[in-house]
């Protein structure tokens, strides 16, 4: 509850205790209007106006008092034959409450006591003070029934417009927790690809730095050219890495921005990049792509090629093969490369979709590229075979699924 709704609430009980208070200490205990009272009458007046009065206050604070002291403040009326006044309004008010802040109990506890509440009402005026005129009989039934139609309506109508106040308020509130899930389910995916795609840029170009640095170390002895053309090697893929890595981390200030989307035609930059590191890299592109592949599958093959030579150059030890082929309706993609020492048992285990029930690998880089499969609506299995190391994907050429 905000402190500018006790604000109101707590006004508003006081108004409505100034003005009930003279009406209640008007108000003769048989119903006749004394302008003079009593020590006891002004008590009582004092009593019932301030006991209506607090339930007001209350009612938005904790709607299960505020009922308990509409029935207190009703029964006292009752028990010193005081007819209906002002003050009862403030039962309205309270009905309210209940159905639109209270609980599920208290909520259903404001229903029952409306039609309790009507029925009561009822038999006090015929039956109980002595200004019931005519008492209850046969002749008095219509009316009776009239009254007790008339109270059910009355305290019901206030209990139905809290609970329809109430439906709304519920409503509100699971619209603007959807869209602070959805708002965070983007936040979280965005993160997610933006790690992704640094994990991608930085692993591959800090491979090809490490493996030229370590053969220029080793050919300068004999080669001093051999250091030249591996020094701007190095500088070619650093700064290349330094560009993708400014543009990703431009794209986490602004979220309009564009970060790198490599395509097909970039592939010969890689392989480049890859050879220069010393690999004998064999690519093999049969059948040839027929027309221009959606962007989406040329970057998630770009990517898969990407972080599989990476894994090649940090891991590898032979020549690397890799072959693609262009289907009419998919592109099927084969990277090959003799493992240099056996690996664990865990980091060779299969890994595929989760629909095909697979295990996962741990490593990073071989769940990003099954992540890239997966958004582009295929699937990828990396793992060994026969003393090699393979990944093995096929993306459906429709985009992404």
């Amino acid at each position: 509850m905000k402190t500018y709704q006790r604000v109101v609430d707590v006004s508003v009980a006081a108004a409505f205790f100034a003005l009930a208070l003279p009406v209640e200490i008007m108000v003769g205990e048989t119903g006749r209007v004394s302008v003079l009272g009593t020590p006891a009458m002004l008590i009582a007046a004092v009593m019932i106006a301030l006991i209506f009065s607090t339930a007001l206050a209350v009612r938005r604070w904790s709607p299960l008092i505020a009922l308990a002291l509409a029935w207190a403040g009703a029964i006292l009326q009752m028990g010193l034959g005081r007819p209906p006044t002002a003050a009862d309004l403030a039962i309205f008010g309270v009905l309210y409450a209940t159905a639109a802040y209270g609980t599920r109990r208290v909520y259903w506890a404001g229903f029952a006591s409306a039609l309790t509440g009507a029925l009561v009402i009822t038999v006090y005026l015929f039956l109980g003070p002595p200004f019931a005129s005519g008492g209850f009989s046969l002749r008095t039934l219509p009316v009776a029934v009239a009254v007790l139609v008339a109270a059910v309506f009355a305290l019901l109508l206030a209990w139905t417009i809290g609970a329809l106040v109430r439906a709304a308020l519920r409503a509100t509130a699971n619209r603007e927790a959807q869209e602070r899930a959805e708002a965070d389910a983007a936040v979280e995916q965005e993160r997610v690809r933006i790690a992704r795609d640094m994990h991608d840029v930085v692993a591959h170009s800090l491979a090809v730095v490490i493996a030229q640095a370590d053969g220029a170390r080793y050919a300068a002895a004999s080669d001093p050219a051999a250091a030249t053309v591996a020094l701007t090697t190095i500088s070619k893929a650093a700064r290349s890495a330094l560009a993708d890595v400014r543009l990703l981390l431009g794209q986490l200030r602004h979220s309009q921005g564009d970060g790198p989307q490599p395509t097909l035609a970039d592939l010969e930059a890689l392989y480049a990049q890859v050879r220069g590191s010393g690999v004998d890299l064999r690519v093999t592109v049969d059948p040839a792509p027929a027309s221009e592949a959606p962007a989406g599958t040329q970057l998630s093959v770009y990517r898969i090629l990407q972080e599989a030579l990476t894994n090649a150059l940090r891991h590898g030890d032979g020549p690397v093969d890799v072959r693609l082929a262009w289907h009419r309706d998919r592109v099927e993609l084969e990277v090959r490369n003799p493992l240099r020492v056996p690996p664990p048992a865990a980091a060779l285990a299969p890994v595929r979709t989760e629909a095909a029930g697979h295990p996962r690998s741990v490593g990073h880089g071989i769940i990003g590229m099954r992540e890239r499969a997966q958004l582009a609506g295929g699937q990828l299995t990396a793992g060994d075979s026969g003393g090699e190391f393979v990944v093995s994907a096929v993306i459906p050429l429709g985009g992404q699924a």
